[in-house]
């Protein structure tokens, strides 16, 4: 099925059943259910609080798992790369880095023939073919095809938690990855470059659009409704929400719904705003 080795029959039986569909094996206790006894078995440890963390109470399948959520708490971490001496918490994460060095993608996608570095990209991958959105929001309904990106969703759209702020003007963001493109607007760096031209761009959605628009290289995402057309699949998504009517972003302070994130930030201005001169407005 997959080529992947193992040391004894059992473990290469026990992953077999991975491939087969359903899950055999259910929890007595919160029903979650399971494709191999022995994982049920792992599993019933949570209960049991057999590998319980000391520091936040949480609990374990395996003592081995429960070594590994320590160094969330030591912040150790004993896996070095021996080429930039990046180092991580997981050894599994440092063969997967190695191959940013090494170039190797040793999975292969059997409908488009596309390559990946780990298999966890994959399997991620498959389900743009198979259209499959396990991970659904508890708040608005919305599903995503990925537990990363449903996060990032709860944060960014109902949630105000903003942990990640810019030591150049401290301003907040709530993502990571927007604070890193922030960030280029204090260095000036564009480290976004055309392959054809060598023009330089602060954005990826800025190449994107400049390969779509001057070299004629990318994907144009259509609307369904009225065939306009889009660079980028966001741009499309919040198009379509305004034929649809669908308002997923919600104001915090009013509770006023909006069809696109950026009408949200825009909106939010004013309860800002509005804060600040009542802050300001002298006292009677």
């Amino acid at each position: 099925m997959c080529d992947k080795r193992f040391k004894t029959k059992q473990k290469l039986n026990q992953h077999k059943q991975i491939h087969t569909t359903g899950k055999l094996y259910s929890c007595s206790q919160c029903e979650k259910c399971f494709k191999t006894q022995h994982c049920l078995n792992e599993h019933m440890n949570v209960h049991s609080s057999k590998y319980k963390c000391t520091e936040c109470g949480k609990c374990f399948s395996t003592n081995q798992k429960l070594t590994v959520h320590r160094r969330s708490h030591s912040g150790e971490k004993p896996f070095e790369c021996i080429i930039c001496s990046k180092r991580f918490t997981l050894l599994g994460n440092l063969v997967a880095h190695s191959r940013i060095h090494s170039g190797q993608k040793p999975y292969k996608c059997l409908d488009c023939d596309k390559m990946f570095s780990q298999h966890e990209h994959l399997n991620r991958h498959m389900r743009v073919h198979t259209g499959d959105k396990p991970y659904k929001c508890s708040l608005c309904d919305k599903s995503f095809s990925d537990a990363s990106n449903l996060q990032t969703h709860k944060r960014r759209i109902h949630s105000n938690r903003r942990p990640y702020d810019c030591r150049w003007c401290g301003k907040l963001f709530k993502s990571s990855d927007v604070l890193k493109q922030h960030v280029y607007t204090h260095t000036g760096a564009k480290p976004y470059s055309c392959r054809h031209c060598l023009e330089c761009f602060t954005w990826r959605s800025q190449l994107e659009t400049h390969l779509l628009k001057s070299h004629d290289e990318g994907t144009w995402f259509t609307c369904h409704i009225c065939q306009k057309k889009f660079t980028g699949r966001c741009k499309l998504r919040d198009h379509v929400s305004r034929h649809e009517g669908v308002k997923p972003y919600i104001c915090d302070e009013c509770l006023k719904c909006f069809c696109t994130a950026g009408e949200l930030r825009s909106y939010a201005v004013k309860h800002s705003n509005a804060k600040l001169l009542d802050w300001y407005a002298p006292k009677k």
